[in-house]
């Protein structure tokens, strides 16, 4: 059983290392993605005009009116001071052909103030990569390798969901493999303690690091003990990485198996290819009275914060937040209603930390995958972790090769000293 897990666990961690190398030192960055943005592209999201801000809305129609290619599908109600308005657009069908405009941006930046518009810019743009798209070109790369969608299907996304699979399962037999092999003890007056004591003596060494013993063994030691020492939040990053990107293909199913889940609006309906979106019979005004008439029935106390119109789906989502409460409870977001963009019927609710157990693990999945459910220390162990999971795969191949390159040395000193039948046997019969 152990010679099989340890070819398993050879070849799964061969077959999956540089994508953990791609997503671990992505990861390591993008946890720092809106300072790093602020702080490479000033004059998109900072301002300097003093006075009153003016309603984030009618400066909504007013991009969707000097860009009549494209439609505003997501914005915030206010923003912090010396800070713009965000919006994300997406293009209209072109009524000639029935496709998609290509407008090259996909985030306008206006000005609170005064209402210029400040810039746009392609939010996960492959080439050319400037300061304005570096920070999402890293976060893009980090979740779909930038692998195009076809068909609308997004085959980026479903891949690394799969590693991500691959990689919780390869958790579970790393973790087997660093165990030491049962052995016969001798019988004695007290043989559970013995026992105990002597297994954990042979395993102890797996914990730790030998820094004297040459190059292959501190790199295998490095590896060995990396991967114990961090074996919980490597689990938990390989696991949220699989829900997150496999979430309405396998995880949300599987959780309605096994437990009682309460699917947003969302998850209930099936969306419309990208080309073919749902026009929405009402606007911003409209969604944001019926959302926060819903608010009030409920007691809560927040403004709208922002609003999203998932076009695909025919849903207005309303959150509710000031603009200083950022990523929301533990990371998780914030109160929210759902809107029938066709019908104005209020569809449901959202709320953070709320509901059944299983509903509490499916949205803790984001908030545990970028550590912004405990805060600042989180993002920050989750950087550094990033950076732990490059190096346990850069340490998985030299071990790998150097091992394959001393199997090769071995082959070649047989066939020197024994007949050439039996020499041809070994080499043929020989782990590659």
């Amino acid at each position: 059983m152990r010679a099989l897990f340890t070819i398993l666990h050879r070849y799964l961690g061969l077959s999956i290392a540089v994508f953990l190398i791609i997503t671990g030192l992505t990861g390591a960055i993008i946890s720092w993605d809106h300072e790093l943005d602020e702080f490479l592209n000033p004059h998109l999201l900072k301002t300097s005009s003093l006075g009153t801000p003016q309603s984030a809305t009618a400066l909504a129609y007013k991009v969707e009116k000097q860009f009549p290619e494209i439609q505003v599908t997501y914005y915030e109600t206010a923003t912090e001071p010396g800070h713009s308005y965000y919006y994300w657009v997406e293009p209209r069908v072109n009524p000639e052909n029935g496709d998609l405009y290509k407008p090259n941006f996909n985030q306008v930046y206006v000005d609170p103030i005064s209402g210029d518009i400040l810039g746009k810019r392609e939010w996960g743009a492959v080439w050319p990569i400037s300061s304005e798209n570096f920070i999402s070109f890293l976060y893009k790369l980090h979740f779909s390798l930038h692998i195009p969608e076809f068909k609308d299907i997004h085959w980026g996304v479903l891949l690394l969901g799969v590693i991500a699979l691959m990689w919780t399962i390869d958790c579970f037999i790393g973790f087997y493999l660093t165990l030491p092999r049962r052995r016969q003890t001798r019988k004695s007056n007290s043989p559970h303690s013995k026992r105990k004591r002597s297994y954990w003596q042979r395993w102890k060494p797996a914990w730790q690091i030998r820094r004297n013993a040459g190059n292959y063994k501190f790199n295998f030691d490095l590896h060995r003990a990396f991967g114990l020492w961090t074996w919980v939040l490597l689990f938990v990053i390989a696991f949220t990485g699989f829900s997150l990107n496999l979430y309405r293909e396998v995880f949300f199913p599987l959780m309605t198996l096994v437990s009682d889940v309460s699917p947003t609006p969302i998850d209930s309906r099936t969306p419309t290819p990208h080309h073919q979106p749902i026009e929405a019979n009402f606007g911003f005004e409209k969604a944001i009275a019926l959302g926060a008439e819903q608010a009030r029935q409920r007691n809560w106390k927040s403004p709208v914060g922002s609003l999203w119109y998932a076009r695909e789906f025919g849903i207005y989502r309303l959150e509710f937040f000031s603009a200083e409460e950022g990523h929301g409870a533990g990371g998780v977001g914030h109160n929210a209603v759902y809107i029938d963009a066709q019908t104005g019927e209020h569809l449901g609710d959202w709320q953070p930390w709320q509901g059944s157990t299983a509903d509490l693990f499916v949205q803790a999945q984001f908030p545990l995958h970028s550590g912004r459910i405990l805060g600042l220390p989180g993002r920050i162990l989750i950087s550094i972790m990033g950076v732990v999971v490059a190096i346990l795969s850069v340490t998985g191949i030299i071990i790998w090769w150097r091992k394959r390159q001393a199997r090769i040395f071995a082959r070649k000193q047989q066939s020197q000293y024994l007949p050439s039948e039996l020499s041809a046997k070994i080499a043929n019969t020989s782990a590659p």
